[in-house]
């Protein structure tokens, strides 16, 4: 028996013992493409020698020092080669062991930065329903996740939430994608209107949704008509990129795509690919302006923010994106990715909709393409196809409770951004070949 409390008490796993590019290994030497890097995360893949080294060169000279004793050279470089490359006006950087933690500090952040400016009527989060901000109870509250948050709502803050912009499902007959994003432009509105515009502190967002709807992205002009409203009430917009940032939709940051700028945005997965665990919290000047003239004190902190293992070796990853100039290579295979999934599964009769930017892709699983009817949730399809797709050397990412939390299936697809044409192949037909065997037995 294992003593390891592992996620799922009830599944075997395999032990990946090694990783080759896009692969992983396991201990009976299987291999499984990772078309979803773990979790978008593994976009350099699993064997960078470059990265690989940045972190036992790193480890040899200096594996930690406390960050209220020290800053250090890793940290300091990885922040100015965000900063000169974030989206206007995000001046610093606090950094942080990953997602969840980068999102609790962004809302402490919002918090504190109304209390230094002697507003501390500002309490109320809005966010969005079928979201996902991370598992730790700020996060968790701040999402839209039913599933995830149901046992523990006894435990969560209150969070407003209004509709996601998720033009499959929502956008009505007949209406213009830009008719949709400003009917939910004036939803947004109007949750102000109703808490109290002087009350609200931050509107929270993923510029694409990832895990729980499955790569979402929004409609033209959506984002513009957010950020307007939120400055008009002097309210912060807290993007979070935790999932779809650092080149996973092929800008570096996905809010470059929106045209907006946000007040603090979240990043972690891609930024350090899996070699270290790194999250980072980007912050506007005017908070950290707010804060150095007031109490001159973030009132957060965990042990390992600043790591300095953590940030070389997320320095070496950005580095080599960079260098290699592989978010050019992001749009091309996500384009070519996408293209593919349209002629394999466009006319399927399971597949509802194929959507996503970069590489960051989704499908949609309907019983029926008409009425885009979901399968019953007591089948757990998302369960059978990941179950299919790793007996069959595929690692992808579907989830259930699409719509609600409970009712709807899709297949999230983010792989490492170093595939050649062929792993573009070999992903489609795998995932074919997992549909087919799942539907057969279905």
């Amino acid at each position: 028996m294992s003593h390891v409390f592992h996620r799922h008490l009830h599944q075997h796993y395999p032990t990946a013992v090694s990783g080759e590019g896009p692969y992983l290994i396991d201990a009976e030497g299987r291999r499984y493409l990772d078309a979803c890097g773990g979790a978008a995360v593994s976009c350099l893949g699993h064997s960078d020698a470059g990265v690989i080294e940045a972190v036992r060169e790193q480890v040899g000279r200096l594996a930690y020092a406390h960050t209220s004793f020290f800053t250090n050279e890793p940290m300091e470089s990885l922040a100015d080669f965000l900063v000169a490359r974030a989206p206007e006006g995000l001046s610093s950087v606090y950094f942080v062991s990953g997602g969840s933690e980068a999102v609790e500090a962004a809302l402490k952040l919002a918090r504190q930065y109304f209390i230094e400016r002697d507003e501390p009527q500002r309490q109320y989060l809005i966010a969005r329903r079928q979201s996902y901000h991370g598992n730790t109870l700020g996060a968790l509250a701040t999402g839209g996740n039913a599933w995830r948050r149901q046992q523990f709502e006894p435990l969560l803050v209150q969070v407003s939430h209004v509709s996601p912009c998720y033009a499959y499902r929502d956008q009505a007959p007949g209406e213009t994608p830009e008719a949709y994003g400003e009917r939910l432009a004036e939803e947004l509105e109007a949750e102000i209107q109703r808490l109290g515009p002087q009350s609200v502190m931050a509107f929270v967002a993923e510029p694409v949704v990832g895990a729980t709807l499955g790569a979402v992205p929004s409609v033209p002009g959506y984002f513009r008509r957010v950020r307007e409203i939120c400055d008009r009430h002097g309210i912060l917009l807290i993007l979070d990129e935790v999932m779809c940032g650092m080149g996973r939709t092929g800008s570096l940051f996905a809010a470059e795509q929106e045209g907006v700028a946000p007040d603090l945005a979240t990043i972690a997965k891609g930024l350090g690919a899996g070699y270290q665990p790194i999250g980072a919290t980007l912050v506007s000047e005017p908070i950290r302006r707010a804060i150095a003239e007031g109490s001159g004190f973030f009132q957060h902190g965990h042990t390992y923010i600043g790591h300095a293992t953590a940030c070389a070796a997320a320095l070496a990853v950005q580095r080599a994106i960079e260098e290699r100039d592989l978010l050019s290579c992001v749009a091309s295979l996500g384009e070519g990715l996408q293209q593919r999934l349209e002629a394999r599964f466009g006319e399927h009769p399971y597949v509802g909709d194929i959507r996503g930017r970069g590489l960051f892709r989704g499908l949609e699983l309907v019983a029926d393409r008409g009425d885009k009817t979901p399968f019953d949730p007591s089948r757990k399809l998302h369960a059978a196809v990941k179950r299919t797709a790793m007996d069959k050397g595929l690692m992808c990412y579907p989830m259930g409770g699409t719509l609600d939390g409970r009712r709807g299936d899709h297949i999230l697809l983010a792989p490492p951004f170093i595939l050649e044409e062929s792993h573009l192949d070999e992903i489609v037909d795998k995932l074919d070949a997992t549909l087919n065997t799942v539907f057969h037995h279905a």
